[in-house]
């Protein structure tokens, strides 16, 4: 199974979805995708889209995924990478109205520098992403507070 999470900030991100979707179709998915939407609104006969589940329903299917695939939210990534899982994080963009700036795309680039994930830039990345993660063996994530701060710190400064 993968996980798709779109965060429950109030905007849409429907680019991912319809890019989930046409590697759906052409077969470069090939489990069961379930999504947590949040504002997005998508419809499509191969996934299972939830607009908001429960802490407890969302950490049993990040556990469960062979891989997840997320906005660059620091939560989203933090959560799963905690958990030792397999990333793909794909950036809103403030230019197609996802988001208020391209911050998403400067926290992607901090974790993927670190190898806890696989960062794409583009949309259209996203299945070369999905033939690469197979084989992708994350940085392991010690979750403390002054790991936090290093991150933090060094995105601060590149930025």
């Amino acid at each position: 199974m993968i996980l798709v999470m779109l965060g429950t900030q109030n905007n849409s991100f429907h680019r991912l979805l319809e890019e989930v979707q046409k590697c759906i179709d052409d077969k470069s998915i090939d489990e069961e995708v379930i999504v947590q939407a949040g504002a997005t609104k998508f419809k499509s006969k191969d996934m299972k889209i939830f607009k908001l589940v429960s802490t407890k329903r969302l950490n049993e299917y990040v556990d469960n995924a062979s891989y997840v695939i997320t906005h660059g939210g620091v939560g989203s990534i933090v959560s799963c990478i905690k958990k030792g899982k397999k990333v793909i994080a794909v950036p809103r963009y403030s230019k197609y109205g996802e988001h208020v700036n391209d911050h998403q795309l400067q926290i992607i680039q901090t974790f993927d520098s670190q190898g806890f994930i696989k960062g794409i830039k583009d949309i259209s990345e996203l299945e070369e992403a999905i033939k690469e993660i197979k084989d992708f063996k994350p940085q392991e994530f010690v979750s403390n507070t002054q790991n936090i701060i290093n991150i933090i710190d060094d995105f601060i400064q590149k930025n």
